[in-house]
């Protein structure tokens, strides 16, 4: 077991995906000072289940990834960093607020490949890049359809969940994935019911057709 700060969020972060933050509540100001003294600059990301990011008091749920701060820069009076994604942790036991959220956790699983899944991950691939680029015809997209993805497959397996425009209930039952087979299925699910709705918008959005006399 081992204690580690926590930032709770609205939105999930996955293992090799980066993230950027924005710190301005001094509860977060104090756990970053404590993370840049430790060996190893690192905090937990978990998301929200109820509630809000600004104040505490909100509900978390039990599974998280460990972020590791890879830049840093102070602006009028907020720090802005930028992490990455390391690996998932279990939440065992939340502590009382120091004055940030703390927990006990301990380390899930790591994920392995296998070269019998390469048809899987293409196809997840295929699908989240098309879906990327049918749902940026209609709103500003955090990632670009063509966007790169790291040669390491277990890597790129959580940067596909990363980068598929689907919810926070989506991504947090893709970071519960206890094989790497069952979180590239889970990514083509939850891609192709985005995709399904994506459709709709778009027939929605048709002008009606004229009718031919």
């Amino acid at each position: 077991m081992t204690t580690m700060p926590m930032f709770p969020l609205a939105s999930v972060l996955f293992p090799a995906m980066p993230t950027a933050l924005r710190i301005f509540e001094e509860r977060y100001f104090v756990m970053l000072a404590r993370v840049l003294q430790a060996e190893r600059p690192e905090f937990g990301i978990v998301l929200i289940e109820r509630g809000s990011e600004a104040g505490g008091g909100e509900q978390r749920f039990g599974i998280a990834t460990v972020a590791r701060i890879t830049q840093l820069r102070s602006d009028d009076g907020t720090v802005g960093l930028l992490a990455r994604g390391e690996r998932r942790i279990e939440v065992t036991r939340w502590l009382a607020d120091d004055p940030h959220p703390q927990a006990e956790v301990r380390d899930v699983p790591e994920l392995e490949w296998s070269d019998e899944l390469q048809p899987l991950h293409d196809e997840a691939e295929r699908l989240v890049r098309r879906t990327l680029a049918q749902a940026s015809e209609f709103t500003e997209q955090s990632w670009p359809a063509d966007v790169g993805l790291s040669e390491n497959p277990i890597d790129s397996s959580w940067q596909l969940a990363g980068i598929a425009p689907v919810g926070p209930l989506d991504q947090i039952h893709l970071l519960q994935s206890a094989t790497t087979e069952q979180l590239l299925r889970g990514v083509i699910e939850a891609t192709t019911d985005a995709a399904e709705v994506i459709a709709m918008s778009w027939d929605e959005d048709m002008p009606p057709a004229d009718d031919a006399d």
